[in-house]
Formats: C-alpha cells, sequence, structure tokens
C-alpha cells in the first residue's frame, strides 16, 4: 500500500487571511491597486511573500478577494427581517449607503476606475452573486408575506441589485443634485415603487 508523503507546507489559517486582507486594504487606501504589489501586502502583513502566495497567486487575486470580502461583508444579518415593504426597502437603502460611503469604493473610484468599471460592468463577481442571491431571499420572503409584488424573485433581485449598484456607483456623479439625504430619499421611492407597485 502506497503511503502519502506529509505535507509539510504551513497551513492556510483564517487569521493570517484576514492580517492580508487587512494589508491590502490599507495599502489600497495608501497608494491604489496599480501601486501596490504582493510585496508591498506582504510586508506590511509582516508575514513572507510566499505565504501570501499560498492564499492567493498574486496582488490582483488578493484584491479581488478584499473586495468581496467588505461588499459581502456590508450585507445586514438574516436576523434583520423586516415584517413589510418600508422596513425591507429601508434595510436595502441602509446597506447601499453604507457601500457608498465605503473607503474601499471611493479609493477604487478615484484612483482606478478602469478597474472599477471592470468589476462593477463587465462582469458578475463573487461579491456580486451573493447580493444577489440575498435580495432574492428577501424579495422571495416579501413576497409569502404579502408586501412584494408578484414576479419571479430572481429576476425582480436582478433588477434591485442594477438600481441598487448603480445608484452607489454614480453617486459622485449626481451629489449636485442628490446632496445629503435626498440620495437616500429618492433611492428609497424607487425602490418602493419597484416592488410594491402593482404590474
Amino acid at each position: 500500500m502506497a503511503v502519502k508523503p506529509i505535507d509539510t507546507r504551513p497551513s492556510r489559517t483564517p487569521e493570517t487571511e484576514a492580517v492580508l486582507l487587512d494589508a491590502a486594504l490599507a495599502e489600497l487606501l495608501a497608494h491604489g491597486i496599480r501601486r501596490t504589489t504582493a510585496s508591498d501586502i506582504a510586508r506590511r502583513a509582516g508575514v513572507s511573500r510566499q505565504t501570501l502566495y499560498r492564499y492567493w497567486p498574486d496582488a490582483h487575486a488578493v484584491f479581488a478577494a478584499l473586495i468581496t470580502r467588505e461588499l459581502v461583508g456590508a450585507l445586514p444579518p438574516r436576523t434583520d427581517d423586516p415584517d413589510d415593504l418600508e422596513g425591507l426597502v429601508g434595510l436595502l437603502v441602509a446597506t447601499a449607503d453604507g457601500m457608498r460611503r465605503m473607503p474601499l469604493l471611493d479609493r477604487l473610484r478615484t484612483t482606478d476606475p478602469e478597474l472599477f468599471g471592470r468589476y462593477i460592468l463587465t462582469r458578475v463577481g463573487t461579491s456580486q452573486r451573493a447580493m444577489h442571491a440575498e435580495l432574492e431571499t428577501r424579495i422571495a420572503r416579501g413576497q409569502e408575506r404579502g408586501f412584494v409584488r408578484a414576479g419571479a424573485p430572481a429576476a425582480l433581485a436582478a433588477m434591485v441589485l442594477l438600481i441598487m449598484q448603480s445608484a452607489v456607483q454614480s453617486a459622485p456623479l449626481v451629489a449636485e443634485w442628490l446632496a445629503g439625504d435626498a440620495w437616500s430619499g429618492e433611492l428609497r421611492a424607487a425602490l418602493a415603487g419597484y416592488l410594491g407597485e402593482s404590474r
């Protein structure tokens, strides 16, 4: 019987992964993606570059994981379970507003707009799939309780994702007309009209 060789490589740990992602966030905020290397991230994290490569193949893969962590982490917990349309829309607007204010997204928008656009406009990434799944679940629950209009939950969730994503991405462009709480108010009206109106 063949004996498997013992793997002497250090194991991956959630703690090291979190430290590396925190370091990547700090580097991104300080220098932007294009000016940050795997060596920069490893140095800030206090680990070797080889340790980083046990988790991701390069700096761009680290940043993809970071963006996913930050966006998915901004989703509300499932314990927040609204029982009416106003509560659901309020939860969605609060989530979008939190994402709009993220230093990470602001930095990507200003220093790496091409990359930001690629993540938002040309591919469906892990974070978008997670957000869509969360929206689909909440919309289906709202339909069961009678406060969200009829329709395929996946389709409604896709449109809500587009509305929220566009509002977050383009918020600085319309700040002249939607300053302060006006942005949140208009997004609230858009989502309430879409989800609650009979069609």
